[in-house]
């Protein structure tokens, strides 16, 4: 069964979408992910792995491929390690392939227990999934904030991979825990830097010769 899962990446500060389009077969098993992917993303196969075992999954005596489209960018970084997980849950029928699938953009790294962790780059990426159509996204709990800078995109905030896959099957939201120094946490958050920025390393040494002249 081949399952479509949505996501985003960066191009310099940009978003752009991704579709994360997986498919399980019988056979000897085996796990490979196309589309230009470089080190970090080839890794995540063994996040991937360890995470669906870790929140009580099987897929054993499996052969998954997964393409990242469009093929012709080069994809960085560990942002699709969520919608790469639910992709291969979907596939094997542990996931229902709803409505909720196709309205939403999945962004987050996993590590090796289910863990969602935080990742760069959220808030171009949510600008763009708005400028698109996308009704909602599912981000890491820690990056939830800054997604909801955003006007009219509903976020989805997640701590685990068992979390989103709640969501996706029972429609269960977790509550954040909001204290009175969160209130302000929006306007705190910081500009755009480098850090957000992927590729453009000519660009950004020019930046910084300029910068250094002026200091």
């Amino acid at each position: 069964m081949v399952s479509i899962v949505k996501s985003m990446s960066l191009e310099g500060l940009e978003g752009y979408l991704i579709e994360v389009q997986t498919d399980v077969t019988g056979g000897i098993p085996n796990f490979d992910i196309v589309g230009l992917p470089d080190a970090s993303v080839k890794e995540a196969r063994e996040r991937i792995k360890s995470a669906i075992k870790n929140t009580n999954f099987e897929f054993f005596s499996r052969k998954v491929l997964i393409n990242l489209a469009p093929a012709d960018k080069k994809k960085e970084g560990t942002i699709l390690d969520l919608p790469m997980a639910l992709g291969v849950l979907i596939s094997i029928g542990e996931v229902k392939n709803s409505i909720v699938i196709y309205d939403t953009v999945f962004l987050g790294e996993l590590s090796l227990n289910g863990q969602v962790n935080r990742v760069n780059g959220i808030l171009p990426m949510c600008i763009e999934a708005k400028k698109l159509g996308i009704k909602r996204v599912v981000v890491p709990m820690a990056n939830s904030c800054e997604a909801k800078i955003v006007q009219g995109l509903e976020v989805i905030p997640v701590n685990t991979l068992k979390d989103a896959i709640n969501f996706i099957n029972d429609g269960v939201v977790l509550k954040e825990k909001v204290e009175k120094k969160d209130e302000t946490s929006i306007n705190k958050i910081e500009s755009i830097d480098f850090s957000d920025v992927k590729g453009q390393e000519n660009v950004k040494r020019a930046l910084e010769i300029s910068a250094s002249r002026w200091t």
